[in-house]
């Protein structure tokens, strides 16, 4: 049985979306920000076609900056902390499907269905804890029942903290210099093998994280 709310946790909950967007906002406008491939995603958004945004948990503060289709939705646990991120993500306009691969997941993979059609969806693909950087079956048999291709997209700065969450949580420091970077799409059919895919995708969140990294520190 989940654990009542507490007065206290009512009230963080109710702050700390506001408070994201003011650090999320103030980063953008002291930062130097660039979006590298954003091609690969405007040519779907131009064209009203249906994606799946890809992000590792750990770099999802600045994401929600580098989406700028019509509308999305993200699916976000129904732990206390993705009330929160499904604030925090109302507070850019976008909207949220609650779940995981763990708690509320069926009934989470039938509402993102229905979803897709009407318009692109997000997944953290090794949220909502983890391991760090490993793709979950979600993604993947979401692309494959859809018909949707998965686009994945990162985010790095020359300055930044890493906490020490199970995501290695980034946060960009002011003045630094930031870019995101979109991957080519990954398109998953009825005849694929799921673990390759997923191999696929994983494959993909690393070199474009590892590449960012390396581009913002030049």
């Amino acid at each position: 049985m989940a654990r009542k709310l507490t007065f206290k946790d009512r009230a963080l909950l109710f702050i700390a979306p506001y408070v994201a967007e003011i650090i999320v906002r103030f980063l953008y406008l002291t930062m130097k920000i660039e979006f590298l491939h954003e091609e690969r995603a405007r040519k779907y958004w131009d064209n009203d076609e249906r994606m799946i945004l890809a992000c590792w948990h750990g770099r999802l503060l600045m994401i929600p900056l580098c989406y700028k289709g019509r509308f999305i939705r993200c699916l976000i646990s129904h732990h206390k902390d993705g009330e929160a991120l499904a604030g925090f993500m109302g507070r850019f306009g976008h909207g949220a499907v609650r779940g995981s691969s763990t708690r509320g997941g069926s009934m989470a993979m039938r509402e993102m269905l229905r979803t897709i059609r009407k318009c692109d969806v997000a997944i953290t693909p090794d949220g909502p804890r983890g391991p760090k950087h490993v793709v979950q079956d979600g993604i993947v048999a979401l692309a494959r029942m859809s018909g949707a291709p998965i686009l994945p997209v990162t985010f790095g700065a020359s300055r930044k903290k890493h906490f020490s969450s199970w995501d290695s949580f980034l946060m960009p420091m002011p003045f630094s210099k930031g870019a995101f970077i979109w991957g080519e799409p990954v398109f998953v059919s009825k005849s694929d093998d799921l673990e390759a895919k997923k191999k696929e995708v994983e494959k993909s969140l690393l070199e474009l994280t590892d590449y960012i990294d390396r581009y913002v520190s030049k």
